[in-house]
């Protein structure tokens, strides 16, 4: 006998995933993540293939995770997704010491991230609604 299933937190029409750990400062992760809050996930994945940041390819990774999700685990149809949200939190931090002249030391902080994208399905008769 298991525990019982846990309930679901997002609404039916939304799925989510979360990346973890990514070696880059929350702030520039941030700019990545408004590049692609509320469009199309084509678009943004688009976005991210030819974007010049580094951790550009992570979160693409994300965001194929979370149409996966959106796909396997809730029957949701691919085309008619978007990103409804992206947003940032703060990880842990390597702490290092560089070594200065007179004996002295600084404080280098290695600050880590994670990402969490939802994605929901949105058809267009909704959307014209909407407008």
């Amino acid at each position: 006998m298991g525990k019982p299933k846990r309930n679901r937190v997002l609404p039916d029409n939304e799925a989510k995933a979360v990346a973890r750990n990514l070696r880059v400062s929350p702030q520039k992760l941030n700019l990545v993540a408004g590049m692609i809050r509320g469009k199309k996930v084509a678009h943004a994945l688009a976005d991210l293939n030819f974007s010049r940041k580094r951790i550009a390819s992570d979160v693409r990774k994300c965001v194929m995770s979370a149409v996966a999700n959106a796909e396997n685990n809730h029957g949701l149809d691919v085309d008619d997704l978007i990103v409804s949200e992206a947003y940032v939190g703060k990880n842990l931090v390597m702490k290092r010491f560089h070594a200065r002249g007179r004996g002295r030391s600084a404080s280098i902080m290695k600050p880590f991230a994670q990402i969490t994208i939802v994605v929901r399905e949105e058809s267009e008769s909704s959307h014209e609604a909407e407008t």
